[in-house]
Formats: C-alpha cells, sequence, structure tokens
C-alpha cells in the first residue's frame, strides 16, 4: 500500500481555530527543522516566508495561552 500522508502545506498551525490549521496532516508526526536543527516546540510555520512561531515560557495572553515567538529562519517540514 502507498503512503497516504497529506503532502505538508506552505503555511500549517497547531490551533484549530486558525484557517492554517489542517487536521490529516496531525494525525501524522510531523517535524520542523529551523536552520538546520530540529524544533520540538513548534506551534505554526511558514516556509515560503521562513518563519516559526513558539511559546513564550512566561508571557501570556489575556485568555491565558501562551503568547507566541517568532523565530526567522530557513524552515524545513517533513514526517518523523
Amino acid at each position: 500500500m502507498t503512503d497516504s500522508r497529506p503532502e505538508l502545506p506552505d503555511h500549517l498551525s497547531g490551533n484549530p481555530r486558525s484557517p492554517h490549521f489542517n487536521k490529516e496532516c496531525f494525525e501524522h508526526d510531523i517535524g520542523i527543522r529551523l536552520n538546520g536543527k530540529e524544533r520540538n516546540d513548534v506551534e505554526e510555520y511558514c516556509i515560503s516566508e521562513g518563519w516559526v512561531k513558539i511559546p513564550s515560557p512566561k508571557a501570556k495572553d489575556r485568555f491565558g495561552n501562551a503568547m507566541l515567538i517568532k523565530l526567522k529562519g530557513e524552515v524545513e517540514a517533513f514526517y518523523k
């Protein structure tokens, strides 16, 4: 049987309320590399614009959710 994983999009978010959320992609393990180093804390990424968003360790928004910090660099998304 062939691999049934969907192709990873250019822009993907882990937040179900985001328009860039894709449930089918999250049924598989996704890995993200930023500048050649694998990151395990990525909430959202965009390959063409070259950024990832990670949760802030301390800062929270008014709803108690972690604020996201944007890191720029070469982004690579892959299935583990």
